[in-house]
């Protein structure tokens, strides 16, 4: 954990030049005062009132935040234990909570995170069968200081992973409870749940907040090498099925298939206004966490939207 913390310090400090006060960094929310519009403003800045008292087009100013609060949802389920890369995905998912946590503590803004996993292992029962566990969640309160954003990263690091698959749209259920101010959440997650069932809460939460949905994929669940009979199992069910990958036919339809889902992923995300930031396990997740944060503070000073 100290090397992982120490590897995102160096390279975030390293490549990124200025001040960030988060991994979606903007001008500010809070208002400000008028002043007259100028050739180049943004017109959905415009301040009406003033413009209609003094028949004179003025634009209302804003004033960044200085304490903003970063909210996350990790899901951790039984799939994010799987990579053929050169991660898991579980730690491309707590390497992103530990660059998340440098770049919020760097402003003295606070971070904090719900964790939902599977549930726990069942215990035995004498009689009849045993229902599936429920999902495990678990609430870490925003603070600020980097003592504090460290404990953070590691009870996520800590997290046991259960069977099953956490509820992710609870998940992001729990970020609008209670209400707070307007800042950041992040979703974590492989988003393999239909998305019929987290899409309408990461909406909700975007009326609010500005939303980050980081995207944890891993090559094999995009294409299927040609290795003959592959074993595989489900590590959500502990399902054992054997695919022949020698078949150029079951190949392709699974790369379609793949495809189309990680489109529907995407299409959803977009319509919910969400920022989409995909980290794959054999790439240099930490690069392109990088470029992406470059990207926005470059939007976003053009006064262009995601």
């Amino acid at each position: 954990m100290s090397r992982l913390q120490l590897l995102v310090t160096r390279k975030l400090d390293g490549l990124l030049q200025g001040d960030y006060a988060g991994l979606l960094p903007g001008p500010g929310s809070e208002a400000g005062e008028s002043r007259e519009y100028r050739p180049g403003d943004d017109v959905r800045r415009m301040d009406w009132p003033v413009t209609a008292r003094t028949t004179t087009p003025h634009v209302r100013r804003t004033v960044a935040d200085r304490e903003l609060e970063t909210w996350l949802a990790v899901d951790l389920s039984a799939s994010l234990d799987f990579g053929t890369g050169q991660w898991l995905k579980r730690g491309v998912v707590v390497a992103a909570v530990a660059a998340l946590a440098h770049l919020t503590v760097r402003g003295g803004n606070r971070i904090g995170a719900v964790v939902g996993t599977g549930g726990a292992p069942p215990a035995p029962r004498r009689r009849g069968a045993t229902p599936p566990a429920a999902p495990v969640v678990r609430r870490l309160p925003a603070r600020s200081g980097r003592k504090e954003a460290q404990g953070l990263v590691r009870a996520v690091a800590g997290t046991e992973i259960g069977p099953g698959r956490a509820d992710l749209g609870t998940l992001v259920d729990l970020l609008n409870r209670p209400p707070r101010r307007r800042g950041v959440a992040v979703v974590i997650s492989d988003f393999l749940a239909p998305p019929e069932q987290w899409g309408r809460p990461v909406r909700k939460l975007r009326v609010r907040h500005d939303v980050l949905a980081i995207e944890v994929v891993d090559p094999r669940e995009l294409d299927l090498p040609d290795v003959g009979v592959l074993p595989v199992v489900d590590p959500e069910t502990g399902e054992l099925h054997e695919v022949q990958t020698a078949d150029p036919r079951l190949r392709r339809r699974y790369a379609e298939a793949a495809a189309a889902q990680r489109a529907a992923i995407a299409r959803e995300l977009r319509a919910a206004g969400a920022a989409h930031l995909r980290l794959r396990t054999d790439t240099d997740w930490l690069l392109d966490m990088v470029r992406f944060v470059a990207a926005q503070r470059h939007a976003r000073t053009r006064g262009t939207t995601r």
